[in-house]
């Protein structure tokens, strides 16, 4: 009877494998009866056609949110090294209020002179500015009159004559400073220590 109950079910389960989502086995263990897990699968779900217009607003959206990520690199990147020597101490700040630097009076005279001497100086660059001015401008008159004249005689020496002349950049013009230097000058601050921090990098 028992072996008639079993062949019954190992009938059931080989009846029933594909339509159910568990199997029911037999076998000749101490475990007769031996259940699958449940394997319930759900159904898929239908793809949904999105606008095509969506579809570029999202693409658009994640390209816009990568050059700003992009830009927002290249600002940090870009940014300068902190220049410490330009920084003010508070501590300078603060004696800015105290210190007061007070002058000796100018004497009329002196002062008077110096007013002369000042307007002198503006007639005399003012009458040299426009010398120079018209020197150029004759020269500029004489070089163009004479570059046309070349021309009509002969192209290749006309494009020869206006090449760049570099042998004129190593030129060098010192003049008088505002005040002239000091002959064994030592500076009263003292050695000079070079504390420029490093940066990686460089």
């Amino acid at each position: 009877m028992f072996s008639g109950i079993l062949s019954s079910l190992s009938r059931l389960s080989i009846g029933n494998v594909a339509g159910t989502a568990r199997n029911f086995t037999t076998n000749s263990l101490p475990l007769y009866f031996k259940a699958t897990e449940p394997l319930w699968a759900e159904p898929m779900k239908r793809k949904r056609r999105l606008d095509p217009q969506i579809l570029k607003r999202r693409v658009e959206r994640r390209k816009k949110k990568i050059e700003r990520a992009i830009k927002r690199l290249t600002k940090i990147a870009k940014t300068p090294k902190p220049i410490l020597e330009m920084e003010i101490p508070p501590v300078i700040y603060k004696e800015k209020k105290i210190r007061v630097r007070n002058l000796p009076p100018v004497p009329p005279e002196i002062a008077e002179q110096r007013i002369l001497l000042q307007k002198e100086w503006s007639h005399y660059k003012l009458k040299q500015y426009r010398q120079d001015m018209l020197t150029l401008e004759s020269i500029q008159n004489s070089q163009e009159k004479a570059l046309k004249n070349l021309r009509e005689e002969s192209e290749e020496l006309y494009q020869a004559a206006i090449q760049c002349d570099t042998s004129f950049l190593t030129h060098e013009v010192r003049g008088p400073t505002f005040t002239p230097a000091i002959e064994n000058y030592e500076c009263p601050d003292g050695d000079y220590v070079d504390v420029t921090k490093k940066y990686e990098g460089e």
